[in-house]
């Protein structure tokens, strides 16, 4: 069984704390969120804002006055990591101002607020609200990032049900699929092949207790999934023996031919594949690959 870290991100607690404490204390930072935080938008009513992001207190109305206290009051909780009480501020600045830039940003400070205090729900709420309502804005990108760590955060034992790892995956790939050059992608890739692992660990674990009882094909159903869908994780050299031993036991013995030769042409070295060998070998044949065989096809390099 494998073990997946479930901590918090280092990227995301690193980019977005920096660039919090940026915005309360002025002072400059190189986060990546940095630039999210000072810059604000084109739409911006006053041109006094501070550098670092937070508003500044004698804007001219009633109304700027009243965002300011409340968003200013919003990022303090933030530093304190008081994120309840942070995401709380952050709704109000939504609610009470919904035409100002800052409630646009209070959308994403909202999610992030709840992403740190792991409420998940309320983070991936928050975060598709912003894409849905700023599909173009320059800090998407961030915000389907804290999509996927919502979700990648509650992959569960590989005992269990594998929906929740699943729907991680999903927001990781779309993470990497839609901005392809951002950090926020090469952190996205690495997280979505330890979801590809479990989801691997999960079939290989079933796969094993149908075998276990007798259920052959059943077993093979399994394999054959990790073999063409998971077939970059490391449990594949287990997979293509399992594959070897379920179907020596029906009686394939072309089959299991095939997966002993497949996995000693990409896992030489491999324990599973002596294992097989030794399966194959102990009637006299020798693992020979059918270049019809639906394994032959998912490993294209093997033709013979």
């Amino acid at each position: 069984m494998i073990h997946l870290s479930l901590s918090r991100s280092a990227l995301a607690r690193a980019v977005f704390m920096a660039g919090t404490l940026a915005l309360v204390t002025g002072c400059s930072t190189g986060s990546l969120l940095k630039d999210m935080l000072d810059k604000g938008d084109s739409s911006s009513t006053s041109s006094a804002l501070p550098r670092g992001g937070a508003i500044a207190p004698d804007m001219a109305s009633a109304d700027e006055k009243a965002v300011a206290t409340l968003y200013n009051a919003g990022l303090s909780e933030l530093q304190s990591g008081n994120y309840s009480r942070a995401q709380k501020k952050f709704a109000e600045v939504e609610r009470q101002h919904p035409y100002s830039k800052w409630a646009t940003k209070a959308i994403l400070m909202q999610a992030f607020a709840a992403y740190q205090r792991n409420g998940y729900d309320d983070a991936v709420n928050a975060a598709k609200r912003f894409t849905t309502l700023h599909p173009g804005h320059k800090d998407t990108p961030y915000a389907y990032y804290l999509i996927a760590l919502s979700e990648y955060e509650r992959i569960t034992d590989v005992r269990r049900d594998q929906r929740q790892t699943e729907r991680a995956v999903e927001a990781l790939e779309e993470i990497a699929r839609r901005y392809p050059d951002t950090a926020y992608a090469a952190d996205a890739r690495e997280k979505a092949k330890l979801g590809y692992d479990r989801l691997a660990a999960k079939e290989m674990e079933v796969g094993r207790y149908y075998v276990g009882q007798g259920s052959y094909q059943a077993g093979i159903n399994r394999f054959k999934k990790v073999v063409t869908s998971y077939q970059q994780t490391a449990h594949t050299p287990e997979a293509l023996y399992r594959l070897t031993e379920a179907y020596m036991a029906l009686g394939i013995v072309s089959e299991a031919q095939t997966a002993a030769a497949i996995l000693g042409h990409n896992y030489p070295n491999s324990e599973w594949y002596r294992d097989a060998y030794k399966l194959v070998t102990s009637d006299g044949r020798e693992p020979v690959a059918n270049k019809d065989s639906w394994m032959s096809r998912a490993f294209k390099s093997v033709t013979g």
